[in-house]
């Protein structure tokens, strides 16, 4: 598996996603050239797959770049998000039109609930299964969903998700939530794969780093493929996307994948999704 930056996961509804995706979070929204360059930069390192959603303001950029890389938009693997503001039926439809319009598509490949908002999430998916059967989006999906969020979905769901996006690294490996979406046909994608940089710091990853002759973000980011995991790690630096396009011409031996999965801490960098809601007051 994994042979090439141009191979890809299977989702459950026939799509193939690639393996690896550049993300834009916190890229830059106020200026668009940067998210821009950071793109256009990916997919001439081969990147297929950009991930941004609508909460990150930086949808016109990546639509500019799209178009500007001279790469077929068919080619090219885009995931967008509704965010917390907009869930809900008819907002989600709306929030979807004003996406597809800051992105300049005629269609997104996937579509994904940004957060498990309880109060609304399960009229959020009913829009997008609407988007999904119009042919709107290839694929919809969720983000940072738990089991329990998972489980209250596809109680009632008429499509299963195609992915849950969910933070993932060595600190978290999520052993239990990532069995119970392959049980699902859920596919696992690694947001914050390098904890915000933290993990290149840890002496185990910088051994293995030394005994495969490999940066240590590429040695995470292989972990994550060799975990059946999509990863989209984020950055707008030339140099560090090309790298962390590099993880395809080799392979951790199990002995080092068992060693790098015993770094778990159920450490987040990010928000937890069990206490978001209150956190940004969004409890009823």
């Amino acid at each position: 598996m994994t042979k090439t930056i141009s191979s890809g996961v299977t989702l459950n509804n026939g799509v193939v996603m690639p393996w690896l995706g550049l993300g834009v979070w916190q890229g830059r929204p106020e200026d668009g050239a940067h998210v821009e360059h950071a793109v256009r930069t990916a997919i001439e390192a081969g990147y297929r797959s950009i991930d941004t959603a609508a909460a990150y303001r930086n949808e016109q950029g990546v639509g500019r770049a799209v178009r500007a890389s001279g790469v077929p938009r068919e080619e090219i693997f885009v995931t967008t998000k509704v965010d917390n503001a907009n869930q809900g039926y008819d907002a989600t439809l709306k929030a979807f039109d004003k996406s597809l319009d800051e992105l300049g598509m005629d269609y997104i490949d996937l579509y994904l609930i940004h957060w498990p908002v309880s109060a609304h999430y399960m009229e959020t998916w009913r829009a997008m299964e609407k988007l999904y059967a119009e042919g709107k989006v290839r694929a919809i999906g969720v983000s940072n969903f738990q089991i329990r969020h998972l489980d209250t979905l596809l109680a009632a769901c008429s499509v299963v998700p195609a992915v849950n996006q969910v933070e993932y690294h060595p600190r978290l490996t999520q052993k239990e939530l990532q069995g119970y979406c392959n049980g699902k046909g859920i596919q696992l994608v690694a947001w914050s794969p390098l904890m915000l940089g933290r993990l290149l710091e840890e002496p185990l990853v910088q051994e293995l780093a030394g005994k495969y002759g490999r940066t240590g973000a590429q040695i995470v980011l292989r972990w994550d493929l060799q975990n059946g995991v999509v990863t989209i790690p984020k950055s707008a630096k030339a140099e560090r996307i090309y790298e962390n396009a590099d993880i395809f011409g080799f392979e951790l031996s199990l002995g080092d994948m068992e060693r790098l999965d015993a770094l778990n801490r159920n450490e987040r960098s990010g928000m937890d999704p069990d206490k978001f809601e209150e956190l940004w007051g969004l409890r009823n």
